[in-house]
């Protein structure tokens, strides 16, 4: 199956290389290639640069990688293969890093992986429909395939991941070891981490909040199962255990179908079924609504529920009707008496429901992108019905609604004013910030500079947010280990990571992130407990270059890299 997605990806290239008549282009790759001296090339790279598959890399050679880590915190390094001759086999043996003194970095905490290659396209205008003919498109390294063997083909770039995850109990030091490249004959290439003093928390503890929405009928269509099934949930709990280590807090839950008005490859089926019954009363079944929360809590995501939604990209809500013996769909305005009778039923079952099972407190009525006197009239029923209810929402900031709203989430162009995070942050209210279709920048599509999923942690510290939103984690294109393109918006728009599960460049770098917003965090309550003023100054000195405006003049790579340097200095 492997060397099935490798030959369709060499396959694609080839096509590239040919398009449009290019021969001249292929015959200045074939010169170049013909003209490398080593058959075989090696270099540690930075992890902000993608590089070409077909291209060999302009690059001073490095065949050994040093870092700086604190305990607790997952590293990250490229290695670059580029080679004119065919390998068979090639493979990455790791071994233990030790310090001289006894103590170890053992293998089980490094990972390996190799890069793969997808189509992408541009950014051209964002939002709105597309077609694949109207955008340049190219190959992109971004899935990260664990194999422990792979086959590469001459005059081809192979890159590597490498991860080294530092146990939060490492004692302080400089630990070595060897990375093995194993491509006929083997490569051994010197790694050392430096452990620092500081600690970084696991990542339940993590004070960011991570909502990237998850879209688990997506998972049942790449795998082949039946929706809901033992083995749906089976392959599910790889996908969720991965996003519960970059510190995931909200789990999402569609209580109608279809909140988006399917925009997505895939059905977005509700959680809860609404019944009908003959005499014209209701009922509500929350089984599977139960069963969903539970698995996705037992895999580490448990902080808090947000319920999409009172106010969908359609106003339609499908329900069955027991009289008619099929489903229904019922239409109304929001703050209408026919939509607030159809709500005020199920909002203080759900309610009823919440409580037995000691979710109301977590739970939020979420919205995205909803008009303003929608959001009115949804608070104000929420809030006659039950006053403890929450309110979530993703879209533009409004002044007048602030304050009911407990899980804020602003477009990137949008902000709280000082005053207001203070508040918020005190109350204990997520305010996070999104990007979407709209932004060029900074933004996580398949053609983003890596370094712009870093930069959001650095922006999210730099402005007060308390954390990033996206959509989605993983709401597939219909090849997505082929082709990261849709019909609506941009490449790579609506996923993080790959069928597999396979975790992405994209993904790495994201978390990459948030551990720094975590540093940032961490270091400013350290100085202001000892009252070091300077020290405060200095990092938010560090932290006033990142705004948006900034990546114009330069890029996010430069920005991150001086940044990171100057915080190791502290």
């Amino acid at each position: 199956m492997k060397r099935t997605v490798q030959l369709i990806l060499v396959l694609c290239l080839a096509a590239f290389v040919q398009v449009d008549g290019k021969q001249r282009a292929k015959q200045r790759i074939t010169a170049d290639w013909l003209e490398l001296k080593e058959k075989v090339n090696l270099s540690f790279v930075s992890t902000n640069i993608r590089f070409a598959q077909d291209q060999i890399p302009k690059i001073d050679q490095k065949t050994q990688w040093s870092t700086l880590a604190w305990k607790g915190e997952k590293v990250h390094a490229q290695l670059l293969l580029w080679t004119k001759k065919a390998i068979p086999r090639l493979s990455i043996k790791t071994s233990d890093l030790q310090d001289g003194k006894g103590n170890r970095i053992k293998a089980d905490n490094i990972s390996t992986g190799f890069l793969r290659y997808v189509i992408t396209d541009e950014f051209g205008k964002g939002c709105g429909a597309r077609k694949p003919t109207d955008f340049d498109s190219a190959l992109v390294a971004d899935p990260i395939e664990t194999a422990s063997v792979t086959a590469v083909a001459p005059n081809t770039v192979q890159p590597i991941w490498l991860s080294i995850t530092v146990p939060g109990n490492t004692p302080a030091g400089k630990y070595r070891g060897v990375v093995t490249v194993v491509a006929e004959k083997s490569y051994r290439l010197p790694v050392s981490v430096i452990v620092q003093e500081r600690s970084l928390p696991e990542p339940a503890k993590w004070e960011f909040d991570l909502d990237l929405w998850q879209h688990p009928a997506a998972i049942a269509r790449v795998h082949g199962v039946p929706l809901w099934s033992r083995e749906h949930y089976g392959h599910m709990k790889g996908y969720y255990s991965l996003l519960a280590k970059a510190g995931q807090k909200n789990i999402t839950a569609s209580i109608i179908h279809e909140p988006w008005n399917h925009q997505t490859y895939d059905n977005f089926p509700s959680l809860v079924r609404w019944i009908k019954r003959r005499d014209g009363s209701w009922r509500y079944d929350y089984s599977r609504f139960d069963e969903y929360i539970s698995f996705v809590m037992s895999c580490g995501i448990k902080t808090r529920i947000n319920c999409y939604t009172m106010v969908p990209w359609k106003m339609a809500f499908q329900y069955f009707d027991e009289s008619t013996g099929k489903d229904e769909v019922f239409t109304a305005k929001t703050g209408s008496p026919e939509y607030n009778a159809f709500w005020s039923s199920m909002l203080k079952d759900f309610a009823r429901h919440l409580k037995d099972k000691g979710w109301f407190a977590i739970t939020s009525i979420a919205m995205d992108e909803r008009p303003m006197e929608d959001m009115r009239a949804v608070i104000q029923l929420l809030k006659q019905i039950d006053p403890g209810w929450k309110v979530a929402l993703a879209g533009v900031y409004h002044p007048e609604l602030e304050r009911d709203i407990f899980d804020y989430s602003v477009a990137s162009k949008w902000e709280f004013s000082e005053q207001v995070l203070k508040e918020r942050k005190a109350e204990g209210k997520p305010s996070t910030f999104y990007t979407s279709c709209e932004e060029a920048y900074p933004n996580g599509f398949t053609f983003s500079p890596p370094a712009e999923q870093t930069w959001i942690g650095w922006f999210a510290a730099a402005q007060g947010f308390t954390g990033y939103l996206r959509w989605a984690y993983n709401s597939w294109v219909e090849r997505p280990l082929q082709d990261s393109r849709f019909r609506t918006w941009p490449a790579g728009d609506t996923f993080q990571v790959y069928p597999g599960p396979l975790t992405s460049i994209r993904f790495e770098k994201l978390v990459e992130g948030i551990q720094d917003f975590e540093k940032i965090r961490l270091l400013r309550l350290e100085f202001i407990q000892s009252g070091n003023q300077e020290k405060l100054q200095a990092l938010d000195k560090i932290l006033a270059d990142f705004e948006i405006k900034a990546i114009e003049k330069g890029t996010a790579a430069e920005m991150v890299e001086k940044a990171k340097k100057a915080i190791a200095e502290l």
